[in-house]
Protein backbone atom coordinates (compact mmCIF):
# COMPACT_ATOMS: atom_id res chain seq x y z
CA UNK A 1 0.00 0.00 0.00
CA UNK A 2 1.06 3.31 -0.65
CA UNK A 3 1.39 6.20 2.54
CA UNK A 4 -1.98 8.02 1.41
CA UNK A 5 -3.90 3.99 1.71
CA UNK A 6 -1.42 4.03 4.92
CA UNK A 7 -2.92 7.15 6.18
CA UNK A 8 -6.64 5.94 5.44
CA UNK A 9 -6.39 2.42 6.92
CA UNK A 10 -4.78 4.17 10.11
CA UNK A 11 -7.71 6.81 10.20
CA UNK A 12 -10.44 4.23 9.92
CA UNK A 13 -8.78 1.94 13.25
CA UNK A 14 -8.75 5.11 14.94
CA UNK A 15 -12.71 5.97 14.07
CA UNK A 16 -14.03 2.59 14.72
CA UNK A 17 -12.02 2.08 17.13
CA UNK A 18 -10.47 -1.58 16.34
CA UNK A 19 -8.59 -3.37 13.05
CA UNK A 20 -11.62 -5.65 13.19
CA UNK A 21 -14.01 -3.14 12.52
CA UNK A 22 -11.74 -0.67 10.02
CA UNK A 23 -10.99 -4.27 7.92
CA UNK A 24 -15.23 -4.57 7.58
CA UNK A 25 -15.39 -0.99 6.36
CA UNK A 26 -12.61 -0.74 4.01
CA UNK A 27 -13.26 -4.48 2.75
CA UNK A 28 -9.56 -5.60 3.83
CA UNK A 29 -8.73 -8.88 6.12
CA UNK A 30 -7.83 -7.75 9.68
CA UNK A 31 -4.49 -8.91 9.47
CA UNK A 32 -3.62 -6.78 6.38
CA UNK A 33 -4.80 -3.86 8.48
CA UNK A 34 -3.04 -5.07 11.99
CA UNK A 35 0.19 -4.99 9.22
CA UNK A 36 -0.31 -1.69 7.80
CA UNK A 37 -0.52 0.21 10.96
CA UNK A 38 2.24 -1.84 12.65
CA UNK A 39 4.95 -0.92 9.37
CA UNK A 40 3.54 2.59 9.56
CA UNK A 41 4.64 2.65 13.43
CA UNK A 42 7.99 1.30 12.48
CA UNK A 43 8.35 4.09 9.79
CA UNK A 44 7.42 6.23 11.71
CA UNK A 45 9.51 5.43 14.96
CA UNK A 46 6.83 6.22 17.51
CA UNK A 47 3.53 4.25 18.60
CA UNK A 48 0.32 5.66 17.71
CA UNK A 49 -2.26 3.59 19.03
CA UNK A 50 -2.79 1.89 22.64
CA UNK A 51 -5.34 -0.86 24.28
CA UNK A 52 -7.87 1.22 26.46
CA UNK A 53 -10.36 -1.71 27.70
CA UNK A 54 -11.51 -2.99 24.91
CA UNK A 55 -10.97 -0.27 22.42
CA UNK A 56 -8.01 0.91 20.68
CA UNK A 57 -7.18 4.79 21.15
CA UNK A 58 -4.64 6.92 19.58
CA UNK A 59 -1.82 7.73 21.72
CA UNK A 60 -0.73 11.69 21.56
CA UNK A 61 1.47 11.42 18.79
CA UNK A 62 -1.38 9.25 17.03
CA UNK A 63 -4.19 11.82 17.31
CA UNK A 64 -2.01 14.60 15.57
CA UNK A 65 -0.52 12.19 13.34
CA UNK A 66 -4.49 10.91 12.54
CA UNK A 67 -5.11 14.68 12.07
CA UNK A 68 -3.07 15.63 9.87
CA UNK A 69 -3.56 12.22 7.76
CA UNK A 70 -7.20 13.39 7.39
CA UNK A 71 -6.23 16.48 6.09
CA UNK A 72 -3.77 15.04 3.60
CA UNK A 73 -6.19 12.70 2.54
CA UNK A 74 -9.05 15.32 1.79
CA UNK A 75 -6.34 17.37 -0.12
CA UNK A 76 -5.33 14.29 -1.96
CA UNK A 77 -9.02 13.45 -3.00
CA UNK A 78 -9.75 17.15 -4.20
CA UNK A 79 -6.61 17.40 -5.81
CA UNK A 80 -7.42 14.14 -7.94
CA UNK A 81 -11.13 15.54 -8.24
CA UNK A 82 -9.73 18.80 -9.88
CA UNK A 83 -7.77 17.10 -12.22
CA UNK A 84 -10.28 15.20 -13.96
CA UNK A 85 -12.81 18.12 -13.91
CA UNK A 86 -15.60 19.74 -12.31
CA UNK A 87 -18.63 17.59 -12.45
CA UNK A 88 -16.88 14.86 -14.55
CA UNK A 89 -14.31 13.59 -11.77
CA UNK A 90 -16.78 12.62 -9.25
CA UNK A 91 -16.36 8.76 -8.24
CA UNK A 92 -16.06 6.44 -5.59
CA UNK A 93 -18.56 5.93 -2.70
CA UNK A 94 -20.57 8.54 -1.05
CA UNK A 95 -21.82 7.54 2.39
CA UNK A 96 -24.90 9.80 3.39
CA UNK A 97 -27.05 10.08 6.38
CA UNK A 98 -30.63 11.55 6.17
CA UNK A 99 -33.96 10.96 8.66
CA UNK A 100 -35.98 8.20 7.34
CA UNK A 101 -39.23 10.08 7.05
CA UNK A 102 -37.71 12.84 5.22
CA UNK A 103 -35.71 10.80 3.30
CA UNK A 104 -38.46 8.69 1.88
CA UNK A 105 -40.99 11.20 0.99
CA UNK A 106 -38.35 13.60 -0.44
CA UNK A 107 -34.63 12.42 -1.05
CA UNK A 108 -35.14 8.74 -2.43
CA UNK A 109 -37.29 9.61 -5.21
CA UNK A 110 -35.10 12.34 -6.60
CA UNK A 111 -31.85 10.46 -6.27
CA UNK A 112 -32.15 9.18 -9.83
CA UNK A 113 -31.43 12.49 -11.60
CA UNK A 114 -28.22 12.28 -8.78
CA UNK A 115 -27.22 9.12 -10.23
CA UNK A 116 -27.31 9.93 -13.68
CA UNK A 117 -25.26 12.94 -13.51
CA UNK A 118 -22.89 11.04 -11.42
CA UNK A 119 -22.42 7.36 -13.01
CA UNK A 120 -19.22 6.69 -10.86
CA UNK A 121 -20.38 7.54 -7.60
CA UNK A 122 -21.58 4.82 -5.57
CA UNK A 123 -24.28 6.36 -3.56
CA UNK A 124 -24.94 4.81 0.43
CA UNK A 125 -27.92 6.38 2.10
CA UNK A 126 -28.13 5.62 5.96
CA UNK A 127 -32.20 6.26 7.02
CA UNK A 128 -31.74 6.54 10.64
CA UNK A 129 -34.07 8.92 13.04
CA UNK A 130 -30.96 8.59 15.62
CA UNK A 131 -28.84 11.92 15.86
CA UNK A 132 -25.58 9.45 13.95
CA UNK A 133 -22.03 10.14 14.64
CA UNK A 134 -20.76 10.75 11.27
CA UNK A 135 -17.03 9.83 12.48
CA UNK A 136 -17.72 6.65 14.07
CA UNK A 137 -19.93 5.62 11.12
CA UNK A 138 -17.92 6.80 8.37
CA UNK A 139 -20.68 9.54 7.19
CA UNK A 140 -19.36 11.56 4.51
CA UNK A 141 -21.99 14.35 5.25
CA UNK A 142 -25.74 14.14 6.43
CA UNK A 143 -29.27 16.19 6.35
CA UNK A 144 -30.65 16.89 9.92
CA UNK A 145 -33.63 18.81 10.89
CA UNK A 146 -34.50 21.15 13.31
CA UNK A 147 -32.13 23.07 16.07
CA UNK A 148 -28.26 22.30 15.73
CA UNK A 149 -26.22 22.46 18.78
CA UNK A 150 -23.65 20.06 18.22
CA UNK A 151 -20.24 21.77 18.05
CA UNK A 152 -18.29 18.79 16.46
CA UNK A 153 -20.45 19.65 13.29
CA UNK A 154 -19.89 21.99 10.65
CA UNK A 155 -23.58 23.11 9.84
CA UNK A 156 -25.05 24.73 7.00
CA UNK A 157 -28.79 25.30 6.62
CA UNK A 158 -30.63 24.34 3.28
CA UNK A 159 -34.20 25.23 3.55
CA UNK A 160 -36.97 26.02 6.30
CA UNK A 161 -40.77 24.59 5.97
CA UNK A 162 -43.80 26.05 7.99
CA UNK A 163 -44.56 23.81 10.98
CA UNK A 164 -48.73 22.99 10.92
CA UNK A 165 -51.05 22.34 13.44
CA UNK A 166 -52.43 18.84 11.82
CA UNK A 167 -55.39 16.26 11.44
CA UNK A 168 -57.39 13.76 9.74
CA UNK A 169 -60.80 15.80 8.69
CA UNK A 170 -62.54 12.20 10.41
CA UNK A 171 -60.49 13.22 13.31
CA UNK A 172 -61.53 16.80 13.16
CA UNK A 173 -65.38 15.70 12.50
CA UNK A 174 -65.41 13.35 15.43
CA UNK A 175 -63.97 15.91 18.02
CA UNK A 176 -64.57 19.43 16.81
CA UNK A 177 -62.03 22.09 15.04
CA UNK A 178 -59.94 24.12 17.43
CA UNK A 179 -60.09 27.93 17.13
CA UNK A 180 -57.69 28.86 19.33
CA UNK A 181 -54.18 27.42 20.16
CA UNK A 182 -55.54 27.02 24.38
CA UNK A 183 -58.40 24.71 22.69
CA UNK A 184 -55.49 21.79 21.51
CA UNK A 185 -55.18 21.08 25.20
CA UNK A 186 -58.64 19.20 24.51
CA UNK A 187 -57.29 17.24 21.81
CA UNK A 188 -55.29 14.10 21.54
CA UNK A 189 -51.79 14.98 20.95
CA UNK A 190 -49.58 12.92 18.67
CA UNK A 191 -46.28 13.34 19.59
CA UNK A 192 -42.49 12.51 18.00
CA UNK A 193 -40.06 11.10 20.42
CA UNK A 194 -40.81 13.92 23.55
CA UNK A 195 -41.00 12.97 27.24
CA UNK A 196 -44.19 12.00 29.42
CA UNK A 197 -43.87 15.71 30.25
CA UNK A 198 -45.23 17.29 26.90
CA UNK A 199 -43.67 19.92 24.50
CA UNK A 200 -44.20 23.72 24.88
CA UNK A 201 -45.27 25.15 21.71
CA UNK A 202 -45.23 29.07 21.09
CA UNK A 203 -48.05 30.01 18.80
CA UNK A 204 -47.79 33.48 17.30
CA UNK A 205 -50.30 36.15 14.95
CA UNK A 206 -49.20 39.26 14.49
CA UNK A 207 -48.43 40.70 17.91
CA UNK A 208 -50.07 38.04 19.79
CA UNK A 209 -48.73 34.92 21.32
CA UNK A 210 -50.16 32.47 23.30
CA UNK A 211 -47.76 29.11 24.82
CA UNK A 212 -49.68 25.87 24.99
CA UNK A 213 -48.17 22.74 26.52
CA UNK A 214 -49.01 19.54 24.66
CA UNK A 215 -49.95 16.38 26.90
CA UNK A 216 -49.33 13.67 24.24
CA UNK A 217 -52.02 10.88 24.37
CA UNK A 218 -49.83 9.16 22.22
CA UNK A 219 -45.74 9.28 22.09
CA UNK A 220 -44.29 8.15 19.05
CA UNK A 221 -40.49 7.28 18.34
CA UNK A 222 -40.64 7.33 14.80
CA UNK A 223 -41.82 10.01 12.34
CA UNK A 224 -43.66 7.39 10.47
CA UNK A 225 -45.70 6.51 13.40
CA UNK A 226 -46.70 10.07 13.60
CA UNK A 227 -47.26 9.95 10.35
CA UNK A 228 -49.81 6.85 9.87
CA UNK A 229 -51.70 7.77 13.48
CA UNK A 230 -52.53 11.32 12.36
CA UNK A 231 -53.61 9.78 9.32
CA UNK A 232 -55.64 6.96 10.71
CA UNK A 233 -57.58 9.45 12.59
CA UNK A 234 -56.00 9.16 16.13
CA UNK A 235 -55.70 12.49 17.34
CA UNK A 236 -53.68 16.03 16.36
CA UNK A 237 -49.92 16.63 15.58
CA UNK A 238 -47.76 19.52 14.98
CA UNK A 239 -45.12 19.03 12.10
CA UNK A 240 -43.27 20.18 9.29
CA UNK A 241 -45.13 20.72 5.90
CA UNK A 242 -42.40 18.28 4.78
CA UNK A 243 -43.50 15.36 6.74
CA UNK A 244 -47.56 15.64 5.23
CA UNK A 245 -46.84 17.59 2.05
CA UNK A 246 -48.27 14.90 -0.06
CA UNK A 247 -51.80 14.63 2.12
CA UNK A 248 -52.28 18.19 2.39
CA UNK A 249 -51.99 18.24 -1.41
CA UNK A 250 -54.63 15.73 -1.47
CA UNK A 251 -57.01 16.93 1.77
CA UNK A 252 -56.19 13.93 3.48
CA UNK A 253 -54.97 15.88 6.59
CA UNK A 254 -56.05 19.27 7.15
CA UNK A 255 -54.20 21.84 8.72
CA UNK A 256 -55.84 24.31 11.63
CA UNK A 257 -55.03 27.22 13.42
CA UNK A 258 -53.90 28.67 10.23
CA UNK A 259 -54.06 32.33 10.85
CA UNK A 260 -51.37 31.45 13.95
CA UNK A 261 -47.56 30.29 12.88
CA UNK A 262 -44.96 27.85 14.72
CA UNK A 263 -41.27 28.55 14.77
CA UNK A 264 -40.28 27.04 11.42
CA UNK A 265 -38.62 23.50 10.77
CA UNK A 266 -35.02 23.89 9.00
CA UNK A 267 -33.09 21.61 7.34
CA UNK A 268 -29.32 21.45 7.75
CA UNK A 269 -26.45 19.80 5.94
CA UNK A 270 -24.41 18.44 8.59
CA UNK A 271 -20.43 17.51 8.02
CA UNK A 272 -17.71 16.06 10.45
CA UNK A 273 -15.57 18.72 11.51
CA UNK A 274 -11.71 19.22 11.67
CA UNK A 275 -12.21 17.48 8.42
CA UNK A 276 -12.13 18.70 4.71
CA UNK A 277 -15.09 18.38 3.00
CA UNK A 278 -15.41 16.28 0.16
CA UNK A 279 -16.27 17.32 -3.64
CA UNK A 280 -18.68 14.64 -3.53
CA UNK A 281 -20.41 15.47 -0.38
CA UNK A 282 -20.47 19.27 -1.62
CA UNK A 283 -21.95 18.36 -5.03
CA UNK A 284 -24.19 16.37 -3.03
CA UNK A 285 -25.47 19.03 -0.54
CA UNK A 286 -25.69 21.49 -3.54
CA UNK A 287 -27.68 19.41 -5.63
CA UNK A 288 -30.52 18.24 -3.13
CA UNK A 289 -30.80 22.13 -1.70
CA UNK A 290 -32.05 23.17 -5.15
CA UNK A 291 -34.18 19.78 -5.17
CA UNK A 292 -35.46 20.69 -1.74
CA UNK A 293 -36.35 24.56 -2.22
CA UNK A 294 -37.65 23.74 -6.05
CA UNK A 295 -40.40 21.65 -4.40
CA UNK A 296 -41.68 24.45 -1.84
Amino acid sequence: MDRLRDMEVFARVVETGSFSAAARDLNLGQPAVSKTVAALEDRLGIRLLVRSTRRLSPTEAGQAFYERALRAIAEANEAEAAAQGAGAGLEGRLRICSPVTFARLHLVPKLGSFLDTHPNVRLELVMDDRAIDLVAENIDAGLRLGAQTDSALTVRKLAQADRLVVASPAYLARRGVPSAPADLLEHDAIVYGQSSGGQEWPFRRGTSESSVRLQARLTLSAAEGVREAVLAGQGIAIASRWMFARELASGEVAPVLQEWSLPPMELWAIYPSGRLTSTKARAFMKWFEAIVNESK
